[in-house]
Parts: C-alpha cells; structure tokens; sequence
C-alpha cells in the first residue's frame, strides 16, 4: 500500500518516482492529495497493472502543470473517483 503516502506534503514541488518499484502495489488512493505546491511528477515508470484503489490521487495539486499518465494500467482499478478534485 501507498495510499496518503506524501498526503499533505505542502512544500513538494517536484518529485521524480521513475525508479520506484510499484509493480506490487495495490493501493496508490489519496498518495499525493493535498500536495499544493507540487508542479512536476515523474511516473514514468509507474506500474499500476495491480492497483485497485487509486482515488483521490492528485486531489487538491493545484500547482500541477502536467502530468503524463499513459503508462497507467487502469483494468484493475474499482475506485477513481475525486482523482483531480
């Protein structure tokens, strides 16, 4: 699990997670809400084929400019809801 794991990390801006193994995970929900000030994501490499829960995920980055999500494997997924609240 890695849900709320940098919940309410106020002063992250960046962050590069390319080389975090997350082939195992199954619950990324609430992992960067409440991260205002994060502008920059790197999850390139994020593999996300067993992850269930994934809501609440980016909810309240309103400092994000972009973020590329196509290497995500949703077919798992249940919840996503709130995702970009």
């Amino acid at each position: 699990m890695m849900d709320n794991m940098f919940y309410q990390c106020n002063s992250l801006e960046s962050i590069d997670l390319s080389n975090l193994d997350t082939s195992q995970v199954t619950k990324i929900y609430g992992m960067f809400d409440g991260c205002r000030s994060l502008k920059s994501i790197d999850l390139s490499n994020f593999k996300t084929s067993k992850v269930v829960y994934m809501d609440k995920m980016f909810r309240t980055c309103r400092s994000l400019e972009s973020i590329d999500l196509s290497s995500f494997d949703t077919s798992q997924v249940t919840k996503m809801e709130s995702m970009f609240y």
